[in-house]
């Protein structure tokens, strides 16, 4: 078998309106319209997908035990690590790390961490 990339990710939130309000806005991802129900919201960046699915879900095929802040995720971005420290300040969003280099999948990168409304830890790259 032979993996190419990861297709999406899942996060479990407290407040599903609150959750696609902070991606959208916070992180420019646009929200796609076809949704099967109302507790799962699904956004995109790049070439992957965000679902993410309200805590109470009735979904049956999902993790064993989904859990609030239990995610801990990089993403890629396409601007200068200073631009987007401003951006997170405008929206009062604090850095809880970094900026730290290290390695990533495509060699050195810089990165900052931030958390969401669900304390999930997401850190922003810039190689």
């Amino acid at each position: 078998m032979k993996i190419k990339r990861l297709d999406h990710v899942v996060l479990t939130v407290s407040n599903l309106p609150k959750a696609e309000r902070f991606y959208h806005e916070v992180f420019d991802m646009p929200v796609i319209e076809e949704q099967s129900n109302d507790e799962v919201i699904t956004l995109r960046f790049g070439h992957q997908l965000l679902r993410l699915r309200q805590q109470e879900s009735n979904e049956t095929l999902q993790a064993a035990n989904p859990s609030l802040g239990a995610a801990d995720f990089s993403i890629v971005a396409g601007d200068k690590l200073e631009d987007i420290q401003n951006h997170l300040k405008s929206y009062f969003i604090p850095v809880v790390a970094g900026p730290i280099e290290k390695m990533g999948a495509e060699g050195k990168m810089t990165s900052i961490f931030i958390h969401d409304l669900d304390k999930n830890l997401i850190e922003i790259s810039v190689y």
